[in-house]
């Protein structure tokens, strides 16, 4: 089923650029791989999808020695006791959501002469139990991330409100959009260009308002048991 689900993705990712006048190649497909054997990771990767995310490190570590070259995404909240192990294996984290947090992954980064890409977790839905940085925050804090050494800031990430219409979390992906325009602006950071946004049930209306980096799982993968 997955070469089907893929093709049936790719579909929507096309329809959903042409509807924003992007192309399909400025978009970088996440496949979150949460409870997926690494025979299944595999076969995304094998089949195009060489960007994976988690957001377990413990369960990613275990896959990895059999996976297939990748490059891997952590996605979920890290914990300032993970961050020495993350720094080694990750291509970017998407999830930084305090100034505490940056800076132990700067420091980290710089002891193991690294430099980490990362994006702010901003929470564009308000929720009290959503981490990130609130809206008021993040330009702010963004100012001090990215003068941090071991450390190149590239974005912004949300997770959108859960909800039965993807268009009523439109105005959350257009907020995070807006601050990245912003921030880019006023503190002249020309490759602060990433825009992490958009899940199985909303990654058509995150295209359409500027995503860079879309988050499958349940599409690509099915219902996890």
């Amino acid at each position: 089923m997955l070469p089907e689900r893929l093709a049936h993705i790719r579909s929507k990712i096309q329809a959903a650029c042409g509807n924003a006048g992007r192309s399909p190649e400025s978009i970088t497909l996440i496949a979150v791989t949460k409870t997926i054997p690494a025979d299944v990771v595999n076969e995304a990767i094998e089949a195009g999808l060489h960007d994976i995310g988690e957001n377990r490190l413990q369960e990613y570590l275990r896959k990895r020695p059999a996976l297939r070259p990748h490059r891997f995404h952590f996605i979920g909240h890290l914990q300032t006791n993970k961050v020495k192990q993350v720094i080694m294996v990750a291509t970017m984290i998407h999830s930084v959501d305090s100034l505490h947090l940056a800076r132990e992954v700067g420091k980290r980064a710089t002891a193991a002469d690294r430099v980490i890409e990362i994006l702010l977790e901003v929470n564009t839905s308000g929720a009290s139990s959503k981490h990130g940085f609130q809206p008021t925050e993040v330009e702010e804090a963004a100012r001090e991330i990215a003068t941090l050494p071991g450390i190149r800031l590239r974005g912004l990430m949300t997770i959108a409100s859960l909800v039965d219409d993807p268009e009523d979390v439109r105005p959350e992906f257009r907020m995070l959009a807006s601050f990245q325009r912003r921030i880019r602006e006023q503190l002249k950071l020309p490759d602060f260009d990433v825009l992490s946004m958009g899940m199985t049930n909303d990654f058509e209306v995150a295209i359409e308002e500027g995503a860079t980096h879309i988050r499958l799982g349940t599409a690509l993968f099915g219902p996890r048991s």
